[in-house]
């Protein structure tokens, strides 16, 4: 049987799953809370990692040395980027890259890290198709495949929002994804990021995120809970 961990950065992306979840011990690692047990049949270990990639990719490297996850799949909301997408709406990661790293004046691209093996991170196809399957099932908004861009700021700008996009072909932007896509790539682990919608990263995205991120937590949880007891 597969072990899966389940990343969120806040509370609110992964109560739901911890009240869903029968719980057998929690683990302290790092100032975190490793809630271990099970999800409707599965082995999970869920943690809140905290917020940005340092975080997000420390939390991550525990999961796989300490706890041997099989499967990583990070939940929580995003900003949209692409013109289309909506609140309500949920991106599921074809890919993953950190937007905030810059090293063009060496002559690399946006997001390129030196001396790396990849810098664009490939979410696992089974599980993409896995969780798209299931968001059709439960989303009430739309269902996208694309990439989500990470880095250490809460984008709230119109205009950078636009740059990121045109720059990236980015479908959503947040804090963690990439890290955790990182990690998950050197340690030669499945991932993908299921991001729902709660802004669209503008001048009105701190408002719109207060609003709905509560809402918009639901729906990704919703299908990662359903995902879970399909490994």
């Amino acid at each position: 049987m597969k072990k899966i961990g389940l990343i969120g950065a806040m509370e609110e992306e992964v109560n739901i799953l911890k009240d869903e979840m029968t719980l057998k011990e929690i683990v302290k690692k790092a100032k975190l809370d490793f809630y271990v047990g099970s999800l409707k049949g599965a082995d999970i270990v869920i943690v809140r990692s905290g917020i940005g990639k340092v975080n997000a990719a420390m939390a991550t490297q525990i999961l796989v040395s300490d706890f041997n996850v099989d499967v990583l799949i990070n939940t929580g909301v995003a900003g949209g980027i692409k013109p289309d997408i909506k609140v309500g709406d949920i991106v599921i990661s074809s890919d993953t890259m950190e937007y905030d790293i810059d090293v063009t004046a060496f002559g690399y691209e946006p997001g390129i890290i030196p001396r790396m093996e990849e810098s664009i991170f490939k979410a696992d196809e089974k599980l993409v198709e896995l969780a798209k399957k299931v968001a059709k099932n439960i989303v009430e908004g739309r269902a996208y495949v694309g990439r989500i861009i990470s880095g250490d700021k809460f984008v709230s700008s119109k205009e950078e929002a636009k740059r990121l996009g045109k720059v990236f072909n980015a479908y959503a932007v947040e804090m963690e994804g990439a890290a955790i896509a990182h990690v998950a790539f050197l340690n030669s682990i499945p991932f993908v990021i299921i991001r729902s919608i709660s802004d669209n990263a503008n001048e009105e995205a701190s408002i719109d995120f207060n609003t709905f991120i509560e809402q918009a937590a639901k729906s990704s949880t919703k299908i990662v809970s359903e995902m879970v007891k399909l490994l």
